[in-house]
Protein backbone atom coordinates (compact mmCIF):
# COMPACT_ATOMS: atom_id res chain seq x y z
CA UNK A 1 0.00 0.00 0.00
CA UNK A 2 1.39 3.44 -0.85
CA UNK A 3 2.18 5.22 2.08
CA UNK A 4 0.20 8.26 1.29
CA UNK A 5 -2.78 8.51 -1.04
CA UNK A 6 -2.63 9.63 -4.54
CA UNK A 7 -4.05 13.29 -4.80
CA UNK A 8 -7.58 12.87 -6.27
CA UNK A 9 -7.09 13.64 -10.27
CA UNK A 10 -10.73 13.34 -11.00
CA UNK A 11 -14.24 14.51 -9.23
CA UNK A 12 -16.78 12.92 -10.86
CA UNK A 13 -20.27 12.43 -9.23
CA UNK A 14 -23.22 9.84 -10.62
CA UNK A 15 -27.17 10.22 -10.54
CA UNK A 16 -30.01 7.44 -10.60
CA UNK A 17 -32.52 10.45 -12.55
CA UNK A 18 -35.47 9.24 -10.92
CA UNK A 19 -38.61 10.48 -12.15
CA UNK A 20 -41.98 11.14 -11.39
CA UNK A 21 -44.34 8.58 -13.46
CA UNK A 22 -47.11 11.18 -13.60
CA UNK A 23 -44.35 13.34 -14.84
CA UNK A 24 -41.32 11.98 -16.40
CA UNK A 25 -40.44 15.25 -18.57
CA UNK A 26 -39.64 17.36 -14.96
CA UNK A 27 -37.04 14.52 -13.35
CA UNK A 28 -35.10 13.94 -16.83
CA UNK A 29 -34.70 18.04 -17.04
CA UNK A 30 -33.89 17.81 -13.72
CA UNK A 31 -31.37 15.33 -14.20
CA UNK A 32 -30.14 17.97 -17.12
CA UNK A 33 -29.81 21.12 -14.75
CA UNK A 34 -27.86 18.94 -12.26
CA UNK A 35 -25.59 17.84 -14.99
CA UNK A 36 -25.54 21.26 -15.67
CA UNK A 37 -24.71 22.52 -12.03
CA UNK A 38 -22.01 20.00 -11.88
CA UNK A 39 -20.32 21.60 -14.90
CA UNK A 40 -20.75 25.54 -13.43
CA UNK A 41 -18.66 24.04 -10.30
CA UNK A 42 -16.18 22.35 -12.05
CA UNK A 43 -17.12 18.33 -11.74
CA UNK A 44 -14.47 16.57 -14.27
CA UNK A 45 -17.43 14.21 -14.81
CA UNK A 46 -21.10 12.98 -14.51
CA UNK A 47 -22.25 10.16 -14.28
CA UNK A 48 -25.76 8.43 -15.20
CA UNK A 49 -26.85 5.14 -13.55
CA UNK A 50 -29.03 2.79 -15.85
CA UNK A 51 -32.92 1.73 -15.01
CA UNK A 52 -35.10 -0.47 -17.05
CA UNK A 53 -38.89 -0.85 -16.36
CA UNK A 54 -38.29 1.40 -13.33
CA UNK A 55 -38.96 5.66 -12.47
CA UNK A 56 -35.36 6.00 -13.03
CA UNK A 57 -33.39 7.07 -16.60
CA UNK A 58 -33.90 3.73 -18.70
CA UNK A 59 -31.44 5.46 -21.54
CA UNK A 60 -29.02 7.40 -20.86
CA UNK A 61 -27.39 7.50 -23.91
CA UNK A 62 -30.14 9.52 -24.83
CA UNK A 63 -30.10 11.41 -21.87
CA UNK A 64 -26.35 12.01 -22.53
CA UNK A 65 -26.94 13.53 -26.07
CA UNK A 66 -29.34 16.26 -24.78
CA UNK A 67 -26.27 17.01 -22.16
CA UNK A 68 -23.64 17.37 -24.86
CA UNK A 69 -25.35 20.34 -26.13
CA UNK A 70 -25.96 22.02 -22.76
CA UNK A 71 -22.55 21.36 -21.51
CA UNK A 72 -18.88 21.85 -23.29
CA UNK A 73 -16.18 19.97 -20.85
CA UNK A 74 -17.65 18.04 -18.52
CA UNK A 75 -17.01 14.00 -19.50
CA UNK A 76 -20.18 12.33 -19.48
CA UNK A 77 -20.67 8.36 -18.65
CA UNK A 78 -22.86 5.32 -17.52
CA UNK A 79 -22.31 3.45 -14.59
CA UNK A 80 -23.07 1.08 -16.10
CA UNK A 81 -25.23 0.17 -18.79
CA UNK A 82 -26.29 -3.17 -18.37
CA UNK A 83 -25.46 -4.95 -21.23
CA UNK A 84 -27.82 -7.92 -21.09
CA UNK A 85 -30.48 -5.33 -22.10
CA UNK A 86 -28.72 -4.17 -24.95
CA UNK A 87 -27.55 -5.51 -28.75
CA UNK A 88 -23.99 -4.71 -29.07
CA UNK A 89 -23.90 -3.09 -32.50
CA UNK A 90 -26.38 -1.29 -32.07
CA UNK A 91 -25.48 0.05 -29.12
CA UNK A 92 -21.64 0.66 -30.88
CA UNK A 93 -23.89 2.87 -33.26
CA UNK A 94 -25.31 5.02 -30.24
CA UNK A 95 -22.51 5.45 -28.21
CA UNK A 96 -19.80 6.42 -31.35
CA UNK A 97 -23.03 9.40 -32.50
CA UNK A 98 -23.36 10.64 -28.95
CA UNK A 99 -19.68 10.67 -28.74
CA UNK A 100 -19.24 12.82 -31.43
CA UNK A 101 -21.71 15.15 -30.55
CA UNK A 102 -19.92 15.46 -27.23
CA UNK A 103 -16.46 16.52 -28.96
CA UNK A 104 -15.15 13.08 -27.60
CA UNK A 105 -16.18 13.43 -23.72
CA UNK A 106 -18.26 10.55 -23.37
CA UNK A 107 -17.28 7.26 -21.03
CA UNK A 108 -19.64 4.82 -21.42
CA UNK A 109 -19.67 1.85 -18.09
CA UNK A 110 -20.52 -1.54 -18.91
CA UNK A 111 -21.36 -4.53 -17.04
CA UNK A 112 -22.42 -8.28 -17.90
CA UNK A 113 -25.29 -10.78 -16.50
CA UNK A 114 -28.80 -11.31 -17.27
CA UNK A 115 -31.09 -8.72 -16.88
CA UNK A 116 -32.93 -8.34 -14.08
CA UNK A 117 -36.19 -10.59 -13.33
CA UNK A 118 -35.45 -11.88 -16.44
CA UNK A 119 -37.93 -14.61 -16.64
CA UNK A 120 -40.45 -12.22 -15.57
CA UNK A 121 -39.30 -10.11 -19.08
CA UNK A 122 -37.55 -12.45 -21.41
CA UNK A 123 -40.92 -12.84 -23.32
CA UNK A 124 -40.80 -9.03 -24.31
CA UNK A 125 -36.89 -8.21 -24.46
CA UNK A 126 -36.10 -11.76 -26.64
CA UNK A 127 -39.40 -13.88 -27.11
CA UNK A 128 -37.11 -15.57 -29.98
CA UNK A 129 -33.84 -16.37 -28.58
CA UNK A 130 -34.22 -16.11 -25.13
CA UNK A 131 -32.61 -19.59 -24.46
CA UNK A 132 -29.55 -18.84 -26.87
CA UNK A 133 -28.60 -15.47 -25.76
CA UNK A 134 -24.96 -15.45 -24.36
CA UNK A 135 -24.90 -12.79 -20.97
CA UNK A 136 -21.62 -13.40 -20.43
CA UNK A 137 -18.19 -11.71 -21.21
CA UNK A 138 -18.74 -12.15 -24.79
CA UNK A 139 -21.41 -9.59 -24.94
CA UNK A 140 -18.56 -7.20 -23.52
CA UNK A 141 -16.07 -7.88 -26.36
CA UNK A 142 -18.00 -7.90 -29.21
CA UNK A 143 -19.18 -4.31 -27.83
CA UNK A 144 -15.30 -3.32 -27.62
CA UNK A 145 -14.55 -4.86 -30.99
CA UNK A 146 -17.10 -2.77 -32.82
CA UNK A 147 -16.58 0.33 -30.89
CA UNK A 148 -12.50 -0.34 -31.74
CA UNK A 149 -13.34 -0.44 -35.68
CA UNK A 150 -13.27 -4.39 -36.31
CA UNK A 151 -15.36 -5.06 -39.21
CA UNK A 152 -19.45 -5.94 -38.39
CA UNK A 153 -20.13 -7.23 -42.06
CA UNK A 154 -18.40 -9.39 -44.56
CA UNK A 155 -19.74 -6.51 -47.22
CA UNK A 156 -19.05 -2.77 -48.09
CA UNK A 157 -18.77 -1.03 -51.67
CA UNK A 158 -21.71 0.62 -53.32
CA UNK A 159 -24.85 -0.85 -54.24
CA UNK A 160 -26.83 1.20 -56.81
CA UNK A 161 -27.05 4.52 -55.28
CA UNK A 162 -26.09 3.52 -52.05
CA UNK A 163 -22.25 3.11 -49.98
CA UNK A 164 -22.20 0.86 -47.28
CA UNK A 165 -19.63 0.28 -44.45
CA UNK A 166 -18.23 -2.87 -43.10
CA UNK A 167 -17.27 -1.29 -39.97
CA UNK A 168 -19.95 0.55 -37.07
CA UNK A 169 -20.40 4.12 -38.56
CA UNK A 170 -19.96 6.82 -37.33
CA UNK A 171 -16.72 5.43 -35.84
CA UNK A 172 -15.03 8.00 -33.16
CA UNK A 173 -11.21 7.45 -32.74
CA UNK A 174 -10.34 7.09 -28.83
CA UNK A 175 -13.98 6.30 -28.03
CA UNK A 176 -12.71 2.49 -27.75
CA UNK A 177 -9.86 3.83 -24.60
CA UNK A 178 -12.85 5.45 -22.79
CA UNK A 179 -14.68 2.32 -22.37
CA UNK A 180 -15.49 1.27 -18.77
CA UNK A 181 -16.34 -2.28 -16.93
CA UNK A 182 -18.06 -1.92 -13.60
CA UNK A 183 -16.27 -5.03 -11.65
CA UNK A 184 -17.16 -5.75 -7.95
CA UNK A 185 -15.63 -9.31 -8.35
CA UNK A 186 -11.97 -10.44 -9.09
CA UNK A 187 -12.87 -12.34 -12.24
CA UNK A 188 -14.26 -8.82 -13.65
CA UNK A 189 -11.50 -7.05 -12.61
CA UNK A 190 -9.42 -9.35 -13.97
CA UNK A 191 -11.05 -9.65 -17.40
CA UNK A 192 -11.56 -6.03 -17.76
CA UNK A 193 -7.31 -5.54 -17.14
CA UNK A 194 -7.00 -8.13 -19.83
CA UNK A 195 -9.37 -6.35 -22.41
CA UNK A 196 -7.80 -3.02 -21.88
CA UNK A 197 -10.97 -1.46 -20.50
CA UNK A 198 -10.70 0.85 -17.47
CA UNK A 199 -12.44 -0.03 -14.53
CA UNK A 200 -15.29 1.14 -12.75
CA UNK A 201 -15.27 0.06 -8.98
CA UNK A 202 -18.44 0.91 -6.97
CA UNK A 203 -20.19 0.64 -3.50
CA UNK A 204 -20.63 -3.43 -3.63
CA UNK A 205 -18.39 -5.99 -4.13
CA UNK A 206 -18.74 -9.60 -4.58
CA UNK A 207 -17.46 -11.47 -1.56
CA UNK A 208 -15.21 -14.72 -3.19
CA UNK A 209 -15.91 -17.76 -0.42
CA UNK A 210 -11.82 -17.45 0.31
CA UNK A 211 -12.83 -13.93 1.42
CA UNK A 212 -14.05 -14.63 5.13
CA UNK A 213 -11.56 -16.10 7.04
CA UNK A 214 -10.87 -17.14 11.21
CA UNK A 215 -9.56 -13.16 11.40
CA UNK A 216 -12.96 -11.48 10.95
CA UNK A 217 -15.77 -10.57 8.94
CA UNK A 218 -15.32 -10.03 5.12
CA UNK A 219 -13.32 -6.08 4.89
CA UNK A 220 -15.05 -4.12 2.21
CA UNK A 221 -11.80 -1.97 1.50
CA UNK A 222 -9.09 -5.27 1.31
CA UNK A 223 -11.56 -6.77 -1.44
CA UNK A 224 -12.06 -3.70 -3.21
CA UNK A 225 -7.99 -3.13 -3.12
CA UNK A 226 -7.52 -7.14 -4.50
CA UNK A 227 -9.94 -6.00 -7.29
CA UNK A 228 -7.88 -2.70 -8.44
CA UNK A 229 -4.72 -4.85 -7.99
CA UNK A 230 -5.51 -7.55 -10.22
CA UNK A 231 -6.91 -5.20 -12.72
CA UNK A 232 -3.60 -2.93 -13.06
CA UNK A 233 -1.49 -6.22 -12.93
CA UNK A 234 -3.57 -7.63 -16.15
CA UNK A 235 -3.44 -4.30 -17.75
CA UNK A 236 -1.19 -3.59 -20.43
CA UNK A 237 -0.83 -0.24 -19.13
CA UNK A 238 -0.40 -1.29 -15.42
CA UNK A 239 -0.12 1.22 -12.84
CA UNK A 240 -1.28 3.66 -14.81
CA UNK A 241 -4.40 1.87 -16.21
CA UNK A 242 -7.48 4.31 -15.03
CA UNK A 243 -10.03 2.79 -12.08
CA UNK A 244 -12.40 4.79 -10.62
CA UNK A 245 -14.23 4.86 -7.60
CA UNK A 246 -18.08 5.37 -6.48
CA UNK A 247 -18.47 5.26 -2.76
CA UNK A 248 -21.50 7.30 -1.58
CA UNK A 249 -20.81 10.41 -0.18
CA UNK A 250 -22.65 12.70 1.23
CA UNK A 251 -20.83 16.30 2.58
CA UNK A 252 -22.93 18.16 5.68
CA UNK A 253 -20.34 21.43 5.26
CA UNK A 254 -23.53 23.68 3.86
CA UNK A 255 -26.42 21.71 5.18
CA UNK A 256 -29.19 22.59 7.29
CA UNK A 257 -29.79 21.17 10.80
CA UNK A 258 -32.78 19.37 8.97
CA UNK A 259 -30.72 17.64 6.10
CA UNK A 260 -27.94 16.80 8.26
CA UNK A 261 -30.50 14.61 10.51
CA UNK A 262 -31.93 13.16 7.18
CA UNK A 263 -28.81 12.32 5.38
CA UNK A 264 -27.61 10.59 9.16
CA UNK A 265 -31.30 8.57 9.00
CA UNK A 266 -30.52 7.56 5.29
CA UNK A 267 -26.79 5.92 6.03
CA UNK A 268 -28.30 4.25 9.39
CA UNK A 269 -31.54 2.10 7.13
CA UNK A 270 -28.24 1.10 4.97
CA UNK A 271 -25.93 0.42 7.54
CA UNK A 272 -26.80 -2.88 8.13
CA UNK A 273 -26.06 -4.25 4.71
CA UNK A 274 -22.60 -3.56 5.25
CA UNK A 275 -22.09 -5.94 8.26
CA UNK A 276 -22.29 -9.20 6.11
CA UNK A 277 -22.62 -10.57 2.43
CA UNK A 278 -26.21 -10.15 1.19
CA UNK A 279 -28.18 -12.93 -0.70
CA UNK A 280 -26.80 -15.95 -3.00
CA UNK A 281 -24.34 -13.96 -4.65
CA UNK A 282 -22.73 -12.43 -1.32
CA UNK A 283 -22.31 -8.63 -2.09
CA UNK A 284 -21.07 -6.54 0.27
CA UNK A 285 -21.78 -2.89 0.81
CA UNK A 286 -19.73 0.02 1.68
CA UNK A 287 -20.63 2.36 4.74
CA UNK A 288 -22.42 5.57 3.10
CA UNK A 289 -19.69 8.28 4.42
CA UNK A 290 -21.94 11.50 5.81
CA UNK A 291 -20.02 14.29 7.66
CA UNK A 292 -18.13 17.13 7.29
CA UNK A 293 -15.69 17.28 4.26
CA UNK A 294 -12.88 17.15 6.35
CA UNK A 295 -13.99 14.51 8.22
CA UNK A 296 -15.00 12.13 4.77
CA UNK A 297 -11.59 13.24 3.82
CA UNK A 298 -9.66 11.97 6.68
CA UNK A 299 -11.89 8.42 6.51
CA UNK A 300 -11.00 8.51 2.55
CA UNK A 301 -7.54 8.51 3.09
CA UNK A 302 -7.61 5.26 5.47
CA UNK A 303 -9.29 3.15 2.85
CA UNK A 304 -7.24 1.01 1.24
CA UNK A 305 -8.92 1.53 -1.97
CA UNK A 306 -9.46 4.96 -2.59
CA UNK A 307 -5.72 5.47 -1.64
CA UNK A 308 -4.63 3.76 -5.09
CA UNK A 309 -6.88 5.82 -7.02
CA UNK A 310 -7.04 9.26 -8.71
CA UNK A 311 -10.24 9.45 -10.17
CA UNK A 312 -13.62 9.40 -7.98
CA UNK A 313 -17.53 9.04 -9.15
CA UNK A 314 -19.06 9.71 -6.03
CA UNK A 315 -22.26 8.36 -6.12
CA UNK A 316 -25.65 10.74 -4.91
CA UNK A 317 -28.17 8.95 -2.44
CA UNK A 318 -31.49 7.81 -4.85
CA UNK A 319 -33.71 9.64 -2.63
CA UNK A 320 -33.15 13.14 -2.29
CA UNK A 321 -34.35 16.11 -3.95
CA UNK A 322 -33.23 18.74 -6.41
CA UNK A 323 -31.76 20.94 -3.27
CA UNK A 324 -29.96 18.43 -1.24
CA UNK A 325 -28.36 17.10 -4.85
CA UNK A 326 -26.92 21.50 -5.17
CA UNK A 327 -25.55 21.50 -1.81
CA UNK A 328 -23.86 18.08 -1.68
CA UNK A 329 -22.45 18.59 -5.23
CA UNK A 330 -21.36 22.08 -4.10
CA UNK A 331 -19.69 21.05 -1.01
CA UNK A 332 -18.02 18.08 -3.09
CA UNK A 333 -17.02 20.42 -5.51
CA UNK A 334 -15.37 23.31 -3.04
CA UNK A 335 -14.69 21.71 -0.09
CA UNK A 336 -14.14 17.62 -0.51
CA UNK A 337 -12.72 18.15 -3.28
CA UNK A 338 -9.52 20.23 -2.23
CA UNK A 339 -9.14 18.43 0.81
CA UNK A 340 -8.70 15.12 -1.11
CA UNK A 341 -6.01 16.97 -3.42
CA UNK A 342 -7.80 18.04 -6.31
CA UNK A 343 -6.80 20.82 -8.16
CA UNK A 344 -10.41 22.07 -9.76
CA UNK A 345 -10.71 21.99 -13.27
CA UNK A 346 -11.74 25.84 -14.98
CA UNK A 347 -15.27 26.34 -13.48
CA UNK A 348 -18.09 27.23 -16.45
CA UNK A 349 -19.17 30.98 -16.69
Amino acid sequence: MPSTPRPLRKLGFLTIGLFDAADPARGHESTLKIIELGERLGFDSAWLRHRHLQYGISSPVAVLAAASQRTRRIELGTAVTPLGWENPLRLAEDLATVDLLSGGRLNPGVSVGPPTHFDQVKDALYPDTADAEDFGYERVRRLLDLVRGKPASDFSGVEGFEVFSDVVQPHSPGLGRRLWYGGGSLNSARWAGEHGMNLLTSSVVKVEQDAEGSDGPPDFARIQLSHIREFRARHPDGEAARVSQGLVVIPTDSASPEQRARYAEYAARRLPRTTTPQGPARLLFAPDLVGTSEEIAERLHAHAAFREVDEVAFALPFTFGPEDYAQILTDMATRLGPALGRRPAAAAG
